[in-house]
């Protein structure tokens, strides 16, 4: 192995005890795989099974919490008890390899396509259309409602019963997903959420509900689960959108959360360089900086974002982030981590090739949504 590439691959102890074999991770991907129930396929679990052998731990794509929060066709269902030995599939699977097994779980609020959620009736913080990426960005007839109080607790509560199902399926924890545009991140923005009363208002206010979710997560955590179960939270940053969470919004939010007892958090980023667009002085200083001077090591930060080469990697580990996921990366390259531990770096590749689909075990509606993304992932264009 390169020595250079030796911090990659010294254990790393998360807040709860748990040992992570490596500082490398498999960041949380849509497939677009599952049954049309919700039901996990076998294409799904072999493809999580290809990835898992060399990575610590595996944040799987996220599976709803309610029926009206099912934000992406062919995604896997969370929602009842029903769906434990389907969610188990995918734990055995990753677990069978080595890695820690993260299920990610989420509301898509008014990012659902309407045919995909109870009555087609979308709902979000308040009834303010997306601006980009959900339906009501194209079709502004559809509208989001606003949930109720009751509605809301409810949802809380879900979180949890989802919580509890991966502790039964054979997870080794959680992953919030306060991230990417969806209901706890719309709850976070001033630009979903403009409602009065206590889930809505001033910054701390629209903190409510995620810090609800965080702590009702928690406590299943401490009844149901063994004590090394694992809870981390994904944040975005940023949104483009004026009024939407700036830099320094997302810098309270984390601050919050990093004295929540949570094992990790877990920014999501496309570019992991990227700067800030608003909200900060330095716009020049990288959003990582940012973030890791704010958590100040109260709890681990995972960085990811188009680290393609083992190279891309050891720059990123100098910014002294202590863990690092890849996405596309293993997608690509199912191997990326076992090249760099046998000092095979050169023989990484870095562009999806379009004749190895069976090789590389993707599913065939993830590949169709690669292959037909152009920008997506590099080698389609």
């Amino acid at each position: 192995m390169n020595q250079q590439n030796q911090a990659f691959f010294t254990p790393f102890t998360l807040p709860n005890g748990v040992e992570l074999k490596n500082r490398i991770i498999m960041a949380p991907m849509t497939n677009f795989s599952s049954n049309p129930d919700g039901i996990v396929t076998d294409a799904e679990v072999d493809y999580y099974a290809r990835r898992s052998g060399g990575v610590s731990m595996v944040i799987t794509a996220c599976t709803n919490v309610t029926p009206n929060g099912k934000g992406f066709h062919g995604e896997f269902a969370g929602d009842s008890d029903e769906m434990i030995p389907s969610l188990k599939r995918i734990a055995t699977a990753i677990k069978e390899q080595g890695a820690k097994a993260i299920l990610q779980i989420f509301h898509g609020g008014r990012m659902c396509p309407p045919e995909l959620v109870p009555n087609g009736e979308i709902v979000s913080a308040s009834d303010v259309p997306a601006q980009r990426g959900g339906v009501s960005t194209e079709e502004p007839d559809v509208k989001p409602r606003a949930l109720t109080e009751a509605e809301i607790e409810e949802i809380i509560h879900a979180f949890g019963e989802t919580t509890r199902r991966a502790v039964e399926a054979g997870y080794d924890g959680v992953e919030i997903h306060g991230a990417n545009g969806y209901l706890i991140q719309q709850f976070f923005s001033p630009h979903s959420n403009r409602r009065e009363d206590q889930y809505g208002g001033s910054l701390e206010k629209r903190m409510t509900f995620p810090l609800a979710i965080v702590d009702e997560v928690k406590k299943v955590v401490n009844e149901h689960a063994p004590a090394d179960f694992i809870v981390g939270y994904r944040f975005s940053p940023e949104e483009p959108e004026s009024p939407g969470i700036t830099m320094d919004d997302t810098l309270k939010l984390v601050d919050t959360l990093a004295d929540k007892g949570l094992d990790y958090l877990h920014v999501s980023l496309g570019e992991f360089f990227s700067t800030p667009r608003r909200g900060v002085e330095d716009l020049n200083k990288t959003r990582i900086e940012y973030l890791l001077e704010t958590i100040n090591q109260r709890v681990p930060l995972i960085g990811v974002g188009s680290i393609y080469s083992a190279e891309d990697a050891r720059k990123a580990f100098e910014t002294g982030v202590p863990l690092l996921a890849l996405g596309r990366e293993l997608i690509i390259d199912p191997d990326w981590v076992q090249k760099v531990a046998e000092g095979k770096e050169a023989e990484i590749i870095t562009e999806i090739d379009k004749s190895k689909q069976k090789e590389l075990v993707i599913p065939d509606p993830l590949w169709n949504a690669i292959i037909n993304t152009p920008g997506w992932f590099p080698g389609v264009s």
